[in-house]
């Protein structure tokens, strides 16, 4: 998938990968992969475990440095101070002391900017209020969630990261916390979220760029992945053999259990009426709209009488 890399200064480019490989060792973690994220975008990295996302999110932290290839932050490289200061990063291990309350840690990373936000501010944006002389040890998972994300936004950022934001909350913790997240990114900030929840990408991203094995494979708002993969399911109660099923325009992946088969197509009109005709005696038909999850297994896993493209399912039009 070749973007084209925008001029060093273009101020409505908040990030880029151009051309960008990182290796460990034998490993390839990122094979010439190039992208372009934005100012005021909100962009979802999915991909499952060893697609890249970690290194990715690591080269524009500045934490990393690719072997081949450019990375740009804010016109600038992210392992300079002055780049890191207008960057935010919410990370999944924060090794943040237990003994200091929420007020004394949000003072200490206001310490680190030059012109941080006030401490009211970074605590109301949060969702922390009343909470400011709680010790860390005592809040709860989303309570220590939310002071994760007052610490990354107390430097006003320009540009803001949250690697899997939400992990191991329950359901309402999650859901309060992405309300805290949909106000950051509805007040403009450009955002960069990795997560394994689809649905949180679902909830969240204007754009979704899905990596698997070092390469983007995918990229376009939910519903353009959704529509360019699978628009609909079909399930049905028939004796239809799946391969041939499988060969029907349109048919993405076909799986059968015990008794139901599950089709995913384009357009499903045509393969249902191709389906009538085949089997007269089906029955149980339905026909739903996919879910972001269903298209992401559609372009990560092997399909049944469809071969997956080594292209990108969908190439934002605008990059």
């Amino acid at each position: 998938m070749n973007h084209r890399l925008q001029p060093m200064g273009d101020p409505d480019i908040a990030a880029s990968l151009a051309n960008v490989t990182k290796r460990y060792r034998a490993i390839t973690a990122l094979d010439d992969v190039s992208l372009d994220i934005r100012a005021g975008e909100a962009v979802a990295v999915l991909g499952p475990n060893g697609a890249g996302k970690t290194t990715a999110v690591g080269l524009l932290l500045g934490t990393l440095r690719p072997d081949a290839g450019h990375v740009r932050v804010l016109s600038g490289d992210p392992t300079r101070r002055r780049c890191r200061q207008r960057i935010g990063a919410m990370l999944q291990i924060s090794g943040v002391p237990t003994t200091l309350r929420v007020r004394e840690h949000v003072d200490l990373f206001r310490s680190y900017y030059p012109a941080p936000l006030d401490r009211e501010t970074t605590i109301s944006a949060a969702g922390l209020g009343g909470l400011e002389h709680r010790l860390y040890g005592k809040l709860s998972g989303g309570e220590k969630q939310r002071l994760h994300l007052a610490l990354a936004l107390c430097g006003k950022p320009d540009l803001l990261f949250l690697d899997e934001p939400t992990t191991g909350l329950d359901v309402e913790s999650r859901r309060a916390l992405w309300e805290e997240i949909r106000a950051v990114i509805d007040a403009g900030r450009t955002v960069v979220l990795t997560t394994h929840n689809i649905e949180e990408a679902d909830a969240l991203a204007d754009r979704i760029v899905l990596l698997d094995r070092g390469k983007i494979i995918a990229s376009g708002t939910p519903a353009e992945i959704k529509r360019a993969t699978a628009g609909s399911r079909i399930s049905a109660v028939t004796t239809v053999e799946t391969c041939a099923i499988g060969k029907l325009p349109g048919v993405t992946k076909v799986h059968r259990d015990a008794r139901r088969t599950e089709i995913f197509a384009s357009s499903p009109e045509p393969v249902v009426r191709a389906l009538l005709g085949m089997d007269h005696d089906l029955k149980d038909l339905e026909v739903t709209r996919t879910t972001l999850e269903e298209a992401f297994l559609t372009l990560v896993r092997p399909t049944t009488g469809a071969a997956r493209s080594d292209g990108p399912a969908y190439v934002d039009s605008r990059t």
